[in-house]
């Protein structure tokens, strides 16, 4: 379809037609005029153009125009060996931080935009000095001053696929980085590598003729077109064509890798922007965080005891962002405990951190952090922890879209975890791919496990990826937002699935939600969250009737049910969250709550739990709303 489509515009159509001629001339021109170009004529020295002689002769009588045919295959052999050293080394600098991890990641990518600022031209001569006159050097000079321009693309490219979920997942798994890079990120950038490449191929070999030309590249006997160009200056005004003739191939092959070029990213649907570097969200994501030491012992019979949980974002003009201010709560074997809050109050956040998804320089700290018995921060990243996450922690993405990697079939993404942590084969990892998308209702599960993941509905993409969390034996879901981007139908199906996982496996749950009524129906407890803190913690099933926060009542009254007054406003909380980088001093919440006073404008409420073993944030525990507060607009 792709290539269809590129033949059918005239841009695309004209580049590879002039590709193909300049890449068979390249192929044949040795072959079938290698000998004319030899051919010594004394008698017609340096002769000007003819019927025999086009473009003439040089200063030995040799045939020019066939010497500028025959010179086609060394410049573009130079061209094309000198744009794959600035792909490979670029690939390698782009992709340090992912590989190296974030420290030497910094110094690669600080040295690489050092470079990128100089002229490209000068770093080619500085080079071509420092390696010498000659093919080889010439290639190595041309090469790595192209280096940087394509390790900046790459850094840009990989930092955008790095954050996708299918990513977190695998590494969740415990794949290696470099696995994780070849399988999972490259495929996915491969488009706009190609294309860019097709594009520097002609700058490239624009440079190496301009080397030749100053003497710098191609040496006697050898010539190229700049070699050509510079034997035909000292005739110049007596024979133009000598010089121009190969100046002109010059310019026809770097049109033809550039119309091409340019013909790939309208087809890929890269757009212009590939010609320079295509703009990628550049975040930071992914693996362990910061190593605090143990303050509390883990909670009686839980699977995940979190204490003190702290996520800290550098920021600017030393003002850092704490996204997760002292997080304290444990999930139990078996238990399903909801996370509810409003958009940017550290919800998800807290789940990265506990799943080690999260990595410098975002600093994570804790009291205690443990998963099954085992300490997460004091742990470091061993091979052995990776195969107890791997196989005991699963995790369901917000995005049914970005769950999975687009270039690979569902099945062979199922079956990676098993291949890795589990020991099977590829046949019986891939049987039990199939087993597992059986298991979360997916028809004909062997026919879908060899789809794409774009074949698949947002539902079945979601029931896919926890089928995902159950090839191995999971004791903690992990599910952020899972309903988000579905309709109702559909979300009650997952929630459904879910709840059944569940009951067949024992699992822990750890659910994300900003809908109070999925949490009520799905959840054991509830934690509500707001500017980074648990607010309050208590059943699920007494949420709307039993919560004393201020802001917990508020988020359950603005969600209407078949009983809410449609001749009336809906409720809404009034005001905005409060910015992570600006948490004012007492109660977060202070600005927006009806209650709130002076007191609670300056003290910050300290989370104490009630006989019942419900906890709460909050001067105004209990205390009445004024009536019809949720009418305030934002």
């Amino acid at each position: 379809m792709r290539a269809a489509h590129l033949l059918r515009r005239p841009v695309g159509l004209a580049g590879l037609g002039l590709l193909v001629v300049v890449l068979s001339v390249a192929l044949l021109g040795p072959i079938l005029w290698g000998e004319r170009a030899t051919v010594v004529d004394t008698g017609n020295l340096l002769a000007g153009p003819s019927a025999e002689h086009w473009i003439g002769t040089d200063n030995l009588g040799r045939d020019l125009f066939y010497r500028v045919l025959v010179a086609t295959r060394l410049s573009i052999v130079l061209a094309l060996g000198a744009t794959a050293i600035s792909i490979v080394l670029g690939l390698v600098l782009g992709a340090a931080p992912m590989l190296a991890g974030p420290r030497l990641g910094r110094l690669v990518t600080w040295a690489v935009n050092v470079l990128v600022a100089f002229p490209g031209l000068l770093l080619v001569l500085f080079f071509a000095v420092v390696f010498g006159v000659g093919e080889s050097g010439a290639a190595l000079a041309v090469g790595l001053a192209g280096a940087p321009s394509f390790a900046r693309l790459c850094h840009t490219l990989i930092a955008g696929v790095s954050e996708r979920d299918y990513v977190a997942a695998a590494r969740i798994a415990g794949v290696s980085r470099l696995r994780i890079l070849r399988r999972h990120v490259l495929p996915n950038i491969a488009e706009p590598l190609i294309v860019n490449a097709t594009m520097s191929a002609g700058g490239v070999l624009l440079s190496f003729a301009g080397l030749s030309f100053l003497g710098l590249g191609v040496q006697a006997p050898s010539y190229d077109w700049g070699k050509l160009m510079q034997d035909g200056l000292n005739g110049i005004y007596t024979n133009p064509l000598a010089a121009l003739g190969p100046g002109f191939a010059v310019i026809v092959a770097g049109l033809a890798f550039n119309l091409t070029g340019e013909a790939l990213a309208t087809a890929f649907g890269l757009g212009a922007a590939t010609g320079a570097a295509r703009r990628g969200r550049a975040g930071t994501t992914t693996a362990a965080g910061t190593r605090a030491p143990a303050a509390t012992a883990p909670a009686e019979g839980a699977v995940l005891s979190v204490d003190d949980l702290r996520v800290t974002i550098p920021a600017g003009a030393g003002n850092p962002i704490r996204a997760v201010r002292g997080v304290t709560f444990a999930v139990r074997e078996g238990e399903a405990v909801g996370v509810v809050g409003e958009s940017g109050s550290g919800k998800s956040m807290t789940a990265l951190a506990v799943a080690r998804l999260i990595e410098e320089p975002i600093r994570v700290e804790a009291g205690h952090l443990a998963f099954a018995g085992e300490d997460l921060l004091a742990a470091g990243d061993s091979a052995a922890l990776r195969k107890r996450l791997g196989t005991s922690l699963a995790v369901v993405f917000q995005d049914p879209m970005t769950s999975f990697n687009p270039t690979h079939r569902v099945g062979s993404q199922l079956a990676e975890v098993s291949r890795f942590h589990q020991g099977l084969s590829r046949r019986a990892a891939f049987a039990r791919a199939v087993d597992r998308l059986r298991a979360v209702r997916i028809r004909e599960p062997g026919r879908r496990a060899r789809q794409h993941p774009f074949e698949f509905s947002g539902g079945m993409r979601q029931r896919a990826m926890i089928g995902m969390g159950l090839m191995g034996t999971p004791r903690l879901i992990i599910a952020d937002e899972p309903t988000t981007a579905l309709d109702v139908t559909v979300q009650q199906q997952v929630l459904d699935l879910l709840a059944e996982v569940r009951r067949d496996t024992g699992a822990a749950l750890l659910l994300i939600s900003h809908d109070v009524s999925v949490v009520t129906d799905v959840c054991d407890r509830v934690l509500v969250m707001y500017a980074g803190r648990i607010v309050e913690e208590l059943p699920a099933q007494d949420l709307r009737t039993l919560a004393r926060h201020p802001y917990t009542r508020a988020l359950v009254a603005a969600v209407p049910d078949m009983e809410t007054d449609l001749t009336r406003p809906l409720s809404v909380i009034p005001g905005l969250p409060v910015d992570p980088a600006h948490v004012p001093a007492g109660c977060a919440f202070a600005a927006r709550c009806p209650l709130a006073d002076d007191h609670c404008r300056s003290v910050e409420p300290v989370l104490e739990a009630d006989p019942a073993g419900n906890r709460v944030a909050c001067h105004k525990a209990g205390q009445p709303l004024p009536a019809r507060t949720e009418e305030v607009s934002a």
